[in-house]
């Protein structure tokens, strides 16, 4: 069996700054910016929630299932999948529209602001769950075309699948009732800690009535590690310091792939979490969003070091 990892497939444009973000937009001056950061540091890579996923997923020994649009510049992208054995049985190539870009200024503290063009993943709508006819047993919708997002996020929970929603730059699309759809009956929902407080915000409900719509919810909070929420219980997941702090880029998605990478293995929610955590520690270790290399056995000494059981 399969994951299903539907959401944007992108290329990432990676700009760093030198300095803070919080040192040159000044509160009271919010409403009239207009600010330039010197970036002397470009990189262009191979992105995009789903597929970034997907690629994490692979490196863990899963098979996984990408569903997405892309567009008429795909083909070195679509050769690097080759090249690392992923499928791209159920990406559909659109002639008339480019892949989606994602222009992101990193900061010295690992904030981050992003620009993003979506292009064919607009149009996401158009690659079909009904098309997928390889087995899965997992479904994670991932930032995407709103369209898509709901049908997906809809047909899975239909099939009895179990459902991951993980709503990420794709949240301002959604008012609170839809938001609330898009949740319901879900086995997870992840966010980082802004997305969730946009969350309780949009829908106006508290943290507890969020939990009661969906088997779980984690909310990643960076080097702060996450939280899981379930029947009214609030537990804390340490993060995993990285060895060294390179790029924060990936960082959540690689955090997705490891959890997962738990859930089909039926594992608790908590190792579940703990895997993310992992994951995403080693993401912070690497510049780019797909250039993490893994060694199965590595990991797993590594994760009874940081956690003191196995998985």
């Amino acid at each position: 069996m399969s994951v299903l990892c539907t959401g944007s497939v992108a290329v990432d444009f990676i700009m760093v700054y030198g300095g803070r973000f919080q040192d040159v937009i000044l509160p009271d001056k919010i409403r009239m910016l207009n600010v330039a950061f010197h970036v002397p540091e470009l990189r262009k890579s191979f992105g995009g929630t789903a597929a970034n996923i997907a690629f994490n997923l692979r490196l863990l020994g899963e098979d996984p299932i990408i569903l997405a649009t892309v567009g008429n510049d795909f083909a070195a992208y679509g050769e690097w999948l080759d090249r690392h054995g992923i499928r791209r049985d159920w990406i559909r190539e659109l002639e008339d529209a480019v892949t989606a870009g994602a222009y992101i200024i990193t900061d010295l503290d690992d904030n981050q602001i992003i620009g993003f063009h979506p292009g064919a993943m607009d149009r996401a709508h158009e690659a079909k769950l009904a098309d997928v006819d390889q087995p899965f047993e997992i479904g994670i919708v991932s930032p995407n075309g709103k369209t898509a997002m709901v049908e997906n996020a809809r047909g899975l929970k239909k099939r009895g699948v179990t459902t991951v929603i993980d709503p990420g730059q794709g949240l301002p699309l959604f008012d609170g009732e839809e938001l609330v759809e898009l949740m319901e009956g879900a086995r997870v929902y992840t966010v980082n800690d802004y997305e969730w407080s946009v969350t309780l915000e949009k829908t106006r409900l508290t943290e507890a009535e969020v939990a009661k719509r969906v088997g779980a919810v984690v909310v990643t909070r960076g080097e702060r590690g996450s939280i899981l929420l379930r029947d009214g219980d609030r537990q804390e997941i340490p993060a995993v310091a990285p060895e060294r702090v390179v790029d924060p880029t990936g960082c959540g998605d690689a955090y997705r792939a490891g959890f997962l990478f738990g859930l089909e293995r039926a594992l608790s929610l908590e190792t579940c979490a703990r895997l993310g955590s992992l994951m995403g520690s080693l993401m912070v270790e690497e510049q780019g969003t797909q250039s993490l290399t893994l060694d199965l056995d590595a990991f797993r000494a590594r994760f009874e070091r940081e956690f003191g059981a196995s998985f």
